[in-house]
């Protein structure tokens, strides 16, 4: 009895059948929806790199000018303290007396005080500026990259 009960058993049950068109359909979606994302994901990546790519040509210029800008700053600044030390080695060997000497020599110290003061007062508004200057595509695209993530 249990043989055939067991037979009966087989014969009534029904195996689902595996449909390979629905399957192939399912992957090709499945392919083509990963075709696409990575299609999107590039774009995105050649977008940010472009927008590098034009920060850094962008800084790099800017880092050139400015750096030509300091160089003429600190060009003048030297001729202005050598003629300044000239003038005052002509007025010392044109001094009369001691007392004379002494006072050029103190007028002179301070004068010279003065200037390295103003000098690295000028020095240092162009510096912050250049840091400013050279820094502002970098931070502009860091930005801009932040906000492109989390609008994402």
């Amino acid at each position: 009895m249990s043989r055939t009960k067991t037979a009966e058993t087989i014969e009534n049950v029904e195996f689902p059948s595996f449909d390979a068109s629905k399957a192939t359909d399912q992957i090709r979606a499945f392919a083509e929806k990963g075709v696409e994302q990575s299609k999107e994901a590039y774009a995105k990546l050649k977008t940010g790199a472009e927008e590098t790519q034009k920060a850094l040509e962008s800084t790099y210029e800017t880092a050139k000018t400015v750096s030509s800008d300091l160089s003429l700053k600190t060009i003048a600044a030297l001729r202005a303290n050598a003629e300044a030390g000239f003038s005052h080695l002509e007025a010392l060997i044109g001094a009369k007396s001691l007392s004379e000497v002494v006072e050029l020599q103190t007028a002179f110290l301070r004068k010279r005080v003065e200037l390295t003061v103003e000098q690295a007062k000028d020095f240092q508004a162009v510096a912050s500026k250049a840091a400013e200057d050279v820094s502002k595509p970098i931070k502009t695209a860091f930005e801009k990259a932040i906000k492109d993530i989390k609008a994402a």
